[in-house]
């Protein structure tokens, strides 16, 4: 069960395709959303902006927290640069709940798998 949903998120980054990564030069608030998953994850065809607070290499991927308004959202792309600190903006994606990364040995409650980084 967990292969598959490695294989449907993966499937799914190589559907949408790598977009050039190039850091925001300005912070954008993310959208504000009723509709909202549990945690603080942004429902898809959201982009999420906000500060990189902790980033992290694994499988091929980069798996970024962004922080904005106090709020966390974990965001998965094809991997990528991205320094502690960095204003970003990332793709909209897909959400994933309580996702296993095997090669980090981490579940995330929810994780959103992005194309890349605006």
């Amino acid at each position: 069960m967990k292969l598959s949903n490695l294989v449907v998120a993966a499937a799914v980054v190589v559907v949408i395709g790598a977009v050039g990564c190039t850091s925001a030069k300005q912070e954008a608030p993310a959208p504000v959303s009723q509709s909202q998953p549990a945690g603080n994850a942004a429902p898809a065809g959201i982009a999420l902006s906000g500060k990189v607070v902790e980033t992290m290499n694994a499988g091929g991927y980069t798996y970024v927290s962004i922080e904005n308004g106090g709020k966390r959202t974990w965001v998965a792309i094809p991997g990528t640069k991205v320094t502690v600190g960095q204003q970003v903006t990332c793709q909209p994606g897909m959400v994933m709940q309580n996702f296993t990364s095997k090669t980090l040995n981490r579940t995330f409650d929810n994780i959103i798998f992005s194309s890349g980084i605006m």
